[in-house]
């Protein structure tokens, strides 16, 4: 198929997608935020007064839908591209992997964190099993930094995807916290691989 006609297809797609035209109707980024609405729901994850950690934040809907249901709260934001400036949320351009930015994030909170929040997925390649395993690298190392940096009753939520790293994410999830589960969001497209992981509590 020519790259015209799947742009196309894709143009079709998202003017069709009622998450789409919800999301521009309520004022926020992406599509995105209603995944992140749905985990809530059914998780309970924000509440005010909440230190908050956005990886992969861009386009920026995770990391408003955060600063809308946690009041008088802290929030840092983090990713590769510059992305429009959200009022009250400390942006970062930079790769969240290295070590200078990781302190950076630290180094904002005077404490322990409670959440962090990773959307974070490869540039899809057209191979669905080689995206499958750099995104679960990007998750793994989120839970890595998750196991450093949330207090102890913390919560990490994570983009998935369903393939061969699955079961030694969720192995090293069961390790690190003493819940985690697995949730799919119906405002997640059906073709779509990802889930998410929602842990609760360090061990």
């Amino acid at each position: 198929m020519k790259k015209n006609k799947i742009s196309k297809n894709w143009i079709n797609k998202q003017r069709r997608d009622v998450y789409v035209r919800r999301s521009k109707l309520e004022g926020y980024r992406s599509r995105a935020v209603y995944k992140l609405q749905e985990i809530d729901k059914k998780f309970n994850i924000f509440k005010n007064g909440l230190s908050i950690v956005d990886l992969g934040a861009a386009p920026g809907s995770w990391s408003q839908y955060a600063l809308k249901n946690n009041k008088s709260g802290k929030i840092v934001s983090i990713d590769l591209i510059d992305f429009e400036k959200i009022e009250n949320i400390y942006q970062i351009k930079g790769d969240f992997t290295e070590d200078r930015y990781k302190e950076k994030i630290i180094g904002y909170f005077d404490t322990k964190v409670d959440i962090v929040l990773s959307d974070m997925a490869v540039n899809t390649t057209g191979n669905k099993n080689l995206d499958s395993i750099h995104t679960g690298e990007l998750c793994m190392e989120a839970m890595n930094f998750s196991k450093k940096t949330l207090k102890n009753d913390g919560k990490f939520i994570s983009k998935i995807f369903m393939g061969s790293t699955f079961n030694e994410i969720m192995s090293e999830a069961k390790k690190i916290f003493k819940e985690s589960k697995v949730f799919k969001p119906l405002a997640s497209r059906k073709e779509s691989k990802e889930s998410f992981i929602i842990c609760k509590y360090l061990r």
